[in-house]
């Protein structure tokens, strides 16, 4: 039997964007109730493309390949920091996460693009829209979360996107580990 390993497909990006995303964070996190969130690390801030769930390691190449084909089809391209939200929105919030603008036709080009080749090998269809965000922390309960405050210093910060990563992520008691386990450049 094959052995499996948890992935995902993510845009990293550049340590002074984490620092600043990191400072949202706490400036949200001074206005809750202590550990009423469960903040994401700043090493593991990410914007992710495509969750794969827990995937065969033989397919691990095929992926790869698949990741290395996208990326040489686009173009690097530019994103920004633009604001803070919340899923499933602000009255009941469960994910807190910044928002992003940019360019961000060809980001959800490109997203559209590798949601296809997943499918193709044998992942099933996302059913849920893509919204492209990076999230800052889960709430541990909604109850616990008074009317937030959502006027976060957020500075639009500008990045450049020029690969896209392949993740791997193992669940532990400490929180997730993540592991990069392959990077395909744009253009």
């Amino acid at each position: 039997m094959d052995s499996k390993i948890r992935l995902f497909v993510a845009i990293d990006m550049p340590e002074v964007v984490k620092v600043t995303l990191l400072a949202a964070a706490s400036q949200m996190g001074q206005r809750l109730p202590a550990g009423a969130v469960r903040w994401v690390k700043q090493e593991q801030l990410h914007l992710t493309l495509r969750f794969l769930g827990d995937t065969a390691v033989s397919q691990l190449p095929a992926v790869q390949n698949q990741l290395t084909e996208l990326a040489s089809q686009h173009a690097p391209f530019r994103l920004w920091l633009k604001g803070v939200g919340a899923f499933p929105n602000r009255r009941r919030p469960r994910v807190l996460w910044a928002d992003l603008d940019g360019d961000l036709g060809l980001l959800r080009a490109m997203q559209a693009q590798l949601e296809d080749r997943v499918v193709s090998l044998g992942w099933s269809r996302e059913k849920r829209p893509f919204s492209p965000h990076v999230t800052l922390g889960r709430v541990k309960d909604a109850r616990n979360v008074p009317d937030l405050d959502w006027d976060v210093d957020l500075a639009e910060m500008e990045m450049g996107v020029t690969a896209v990563q392949l993740v791997q992520s193992e669940l532990r008691p400490s929180g997730p580990r993540y592991t990069v386990k392959h990077i395909a450049r744009l253009g």
